[in-house]
């Protein structure tokens, strides 16, 4: 499951850089671009540096920055989808796919506080 959720995160992280490829590069575009690659990377190298935690308690904390990114991630797709008439459907599929991998995130770490309640 983990190399599973590492490979989706990256591809996730690679099919954002494309969708901002095919925007105009002005500056008010390479303002949300830079952040939706920023963020959308960021998605992957967190749960990679969640997966070496220390303790319980540190996957938890790197998994918080994991669902923090992929939420950002959202509002810059969002901001996309409503400031350019192209690439709607590629947008709202990279929506969806971060929606995904924030629910798999929240309820990872649900699952991890439950269970540290329970030790």
């Amino acid at each position: 499951m983990k190399q599973q959720l590492k490979n989706r995160t990256q591809k996730y992280a690679a099919d954002c850089w494309h969708l901002c490829t095919r925007f105009p590069v002005t500056r008010e575009f390479n303002a949300f671009c830079n952040q939706l690659i920023g963020c959308s990377s960021s998605v992957g190298a967190n749960y990679r540096a969640a997966c070496r935690a220390k303790s319980d308690a540190d996957f938890i904390n790197k998994l918080k920055i994991v669902e923090e990114e992929a939420d950002e991630s959202m509002y810059f797709l969002e901001l996309l989808l409503q400031v350019s008439s192209k690439e709607h459907e590629e947008i709202k599929r990279l929506h969806g796919e971060a929606n995904e991998l924030l629910s798999i995130i929240v309820a990872s770490i649900k699952t991890m506080r439950a269970k540290n309640r329970k030790s």
